[in-house]
């Protein structure tokens, strides 16, 4: 038997249903995994509800998983029964006990990373790996904005881009929470409501401002980030936990500065299998030498999904969250 949290129409959590699903056998280019740990992420709200389209339904939510190998494809040469290996950005389908899927999507995980720790990062580590390295690449000196930053990807980014040499403000809900973005190398942290981020960026920058803001909260923040970047900045939209980004009228960016505003996604930075691996190995890499703990601070049963997701939605969890079959 198989079993999937699945959705039969979009809505609230009480929507999410965990029912019997079949697993086929491989196709010639796929392989089927046996999940150990599955990742939670803001982009499976965002599916639930109606936000980003499926491709159909019923549909299987989750993006991102790891787990082992139990049986591989007739042209499949990479990959062996028995691998452990994880992925995000597959196609949608991760909150199962287990799935076929392409090979080409599925990267190898080295040992000393274990699943509950490979689910509660890829997804967000390789955003933080492309957002840092790719996107924008930061500079040793570099002062930078990064919203949520007690988030999965926030605190992951606040610790890769103090490595990299840089100065980090980080945004948060709570003081609770700017405790631990400080803990995880935020050297400022703002509260939005409580702080102007304007003004703030402007003390701390002396006047200089920003070369690049890092927005995974959307319309609340949107504005408010553009008026924190310098001439020439970069507005990194790439979330909209507070709700989608309103259209804008272009001619703002060249009031504020000439400024350059992108929406990024994983799946186009990791499209070529050849950038996924470089991607996830610049991930394994930094966690492995410790420059980046990974914070899988909240675990729920796959089965319990909805309950996860209503923790997610209400800005209880911070780091990673990760669902056990």
């Amino acid at each position: 038997m198989n079993h999937a949290i699945r959705i039969h129409e979009h809505g609230g959590p009480e929507k999410m249903v965990w029912e019997e699903v079949p697993l086929p056998a491989p196709k010639a280019d796929e392989v089927l995994v046996r999940h150990g740990a599955v990742g939670l992420n803001y982009i499976d709200v965002y599916f639930r509800t109606g936000l980003y389209k499926l491709p159909a339904l019923p549909a299987t939510l989750g993006m991102e998983a790891a787990g082992r190998i139990e049986a591989v494809g007739a042209d499949v040469q990479d990959f062996a029964v028995g691998d452990r290996v994880a992925y995000a950005m597959a196609p949608i389908g991760a909150y199962a006990e287990a799935r076929t899927l392409k090979a080409d999507r599925v990267v190898k995980l080295p040992d000393g990373i274990d699943d509950a720790t490979a689910a509660g990062m890829m997804l967000q580590g390789m955003t933080a790996q492309y957002l840092l390295r790719r996107t924008y690449a930061v500079k040793p000196g570099d002062t930078i904005l990064v919203h949520a930053a007690a988030g999965g990807v926030g605190l992951i980014m606040c610790q890769w881009a103090k490595q990299l040499g840089c100065t980090v403000i980080g945004t948060v809900s709570t003081p609770e929470k700017a405790a631990l973005a400080q803990a995880n190398g935020a050297d400022h942290v703002l509260i939005p409501g409580q702080d102007d981020l304007p003004a703030r960026v402007k003390e701390i920058t002396a006047g200089a401002m920003l070369p690049v803001v890092y927005d995974s909260v959307g319309k609340d923040t949107f504005t408010a980030s553009l008026d924190c970047l310098a001439p020439l900045g970069m507005m990194v939209s790439y979330g909209n936990a507070s709700g989608p980004v309103p259209p804008v009228d272009i001619s703002v960016l060249a009031a504020k500065g000439s400024l350059f505003l992108t929406r990024p996604t994983l799946a186009t930075y990791t499209a070529k299998h050849g950038d996924l691996v470089a991607t996830a190995t610049d991930l394994f890499s930094v966690v492995q030498s410790g420059a980046v703990k990974i914070n899988v601070n909240q675990t729920f049963p796959l089965r319990d999904a909805a309950e996860a997701h209503r923790a997610l939605e209400a800005r209880k969890t911070t780091g990673s969250t990760v669902l056990l079959p």
